[in-house]
């Protein structure tokens, strides 16, 4: 980045991104594809992985996930599950 040009604010940075997601049981697949927002719950409270976000790993709380698309909202319930985030790269592995 050159001494004039701005450093881009979380706005700018993830406004064009997406996330990469992958929600599988060990027999469905309940979404493969592009995402703005996956949201679920675990111990500490419900939460939101939005394109950018920190490494994650977590246990997921029973309840709804919720991955937002272009083409509308997918959801589903679960009875229990995993989370990883990397790289804007989320896999949820549930309902094991």
């Amino acid at each position: 980045m050159s001494s004039h040009q701005q450093p881009k604010t979380m706005k700018q940075q993830t406004t064009n991104r997406n996330l990469k997601v992958i929600a599988r049981a060990p027999f469905h697949v309940y979404y493969e594809g592009q995402a703005t927002v996956v949201s679920g719950a675990n111990k500490v409270g419900k939460f939101d992985v939005l394109p950018g976000h920190a490494d994650f790993f977590s246990v997921m709380n029973p309840g709804e996930v919720i991955i937002e698309t272009q083409k509308g909202p997918v959801s589903f319930n679960i009875a229990n599950g995993i989370i990883s985030v990397r790289n804007d790269e989320v896999m949820l592995f549930v309902n094991m």
